[in-house]
């Protein structure tokens, strides 16, 4: 049986974080990152937004299967303890490489933070992995992307 409000607010939650992070891009993408040198596998602009409106979602759900696995031991409550705190680890982490890379507009910060992203996200993997495979296995576009993404920075910042 799907807890509805459960599933709603994890996956408002979760778009918040797409929502705070636009709050640093918006003025920095038409004027300039739009100015940066970019590599031959840039993606376009509007590939951004769907992109990580879906991932969100992903991420939302399976925020909610974590929440709505019932934990009987102490182990399984430590275990879903240490799944939400990585979860939320990973979100200010998400939130601030936005803050980083757009609004200090320092590829070279968002590089290093995105590296503490992706360690994150693994580690989110590995603990959401012990308490519902599916949680887990659906942060796996994320860290794709993610580790795209980290390229993508890097290529920015040694480009410019």
């Amino acid at each position: 049986m799907i807890d509805w409000k459960k599933l709603i607010a994890s996956l408002v939650v979760c778009q918040l974080a797409g929502l705070f992070g636009s709050i640093f891009n918006i003025s920095s993408i038409p004027t300039w990152y739009a100015g940066l040198v970019k590599p031959s596998f840039n993606p376009p602009n509007w590939v951004f937004a769907p992109v990580w409106t879906t991932l969100f979602v992903l991420m939302g759900v399976s925020l909610y299967l974590v929440w709505v696995k019932k934990a009987g031991s102490k182990k399984q409550v430590r275990a879903k303890k240490a799944a939400y705190a990585m979860f939320w680890a990973q979100f200010v982490l998400n939130i601030l490489w936005s803050f980083f890379f757009f609004y200090l507009r320092c590829p070279l910060c968002g590089l290093v933070e995105i590296i503490f992203l992706w360690i994150a996200i693994v580690s989110m993997i590995i603990l959401f992995h012990k308490i519902s495979r599916t949680a887990a296995y659906l942060q796996i576009p994320y860290l794709l992307w993610v580790s795209f993404a980290a390229v993508l920075n890097f290529m920015l910042f040694y480009l410019n």
